[in-house]
């Protein structure tokens, strides 16, 4: 569903997330039989036609599956469509040094944003090599100051692995390898107000304390939630909103394309 509107005395944000998009470096090229290209075009479409004004994109991780330049500068050229600033992290598909180089000149990898009476910090997860994810020292320095040097301000908190169990059993060993450093840190900030991933290709919402806890659909292929093995669902891509309020409350949803019609092809192989 689109986001919620705005009353005249709410002060809010509105961030769009998008996640997984696995583009190719050829236009046309497919994931488990799915145009990548074509539906992430389709996703953008519709944010373009659900919400007016977007203060921040936020691109978490695999938005290339073969991790080549060309690849990165299509992402950017179809998502540079809202008018919006962007936040872009790396995921297991992505290869740094080409996402660095169609990046260039630009401020789409700092890791630290600021919107409204909020603070982003965008952290890589990402193991050159490898799908599971880790956070060196750095990213927890990195974390740990942005919470401490903003202490008057809500913070989310984004990354490409999920930290907690999605109820995936195939999935759990591709996850955040060091969970509970992460949340070590967090546990000590009381302005972190949510965790916001990709990587599972399905919906996720759940408490942690105090903490909100997300994951979003990919802009292509769904995962089958709770599936034991390796599993395809057939719902539609989508992206998801979250509109920040001054005051630390947050509001989301997940929005999906209609109509598009392919067939699995489970040939495919190395997610």
């Amino acid at each position: 569903m689109p986001s919620a509107p705005m009353s005249k005395t709410d002060s809010s944000v509105l961030i769009v997330q998008l996640s997984d998009s696995h583009l190719l470096e050829e236009e046309g090229g497919r994931l488990l039989g799915m145009d990548t290209y074509d539906s992430l075009q389709q996703v953008v479409d519709r944010v373009l036609q659900e919400q007016p004004v977007v203060d921040l994109v936020l691109a978490t991780g695999d938005l290339s599956q073969d991790g080549s330049e060309a690849s990165y500068q299509r992402f950017r050229e179809v998502s540079s469509a809202i008018d919006a600033p962007a936040r872009w992290l790396p995921g297991n598909h992505d290869e740094v040094p080409a996402m660095q180089a169609a990046c260039v000149a630009t401020h789409l990898l700092d890791p630290v944003v600021d919107v409204g009476n909020w603070r982003v910090i965008v952290l890589d997860s990402s193991i050159p090599g490898a799908v599971p994810g880790y956070l060196g020292d750095r990213q927890l320095a990195l974390l740990e100051r942005a919470l401490s040097e903003a202490p008057d301000r809500h913070h989310l908190i984004t990354l490409h692995h999920h930290p907690v169990s999605i109820g995936c059993r195939w999935m759990e060993p591709i996850g955040l390898r060091n969970p509970g450093a992460l949340f070590a840190v967090l546990d000590r900030f009381p302005q972190a107000r949510a965790v916001l991933w990709g990587h599972v290709h399905q919906e996720f919402d759940q408490m942690r304390g105090n903490l909100r806890l997300l994951a979003s659909p990919s802009t292509c292929v769904q995962f089958m939630p709770g599936s034991e093995d390796f599993q395809v669902d057939t719902t539609e891509p989508g992206y998801r909103w979250l509109r920040l309020y001054d005051d630390g409350r947050l509001e989301t949803g997940v929005s999906r394309v209609a109509g598009i019609d392919y067939v699995v092809d489970y040939s495919v192989k190395g997610y």
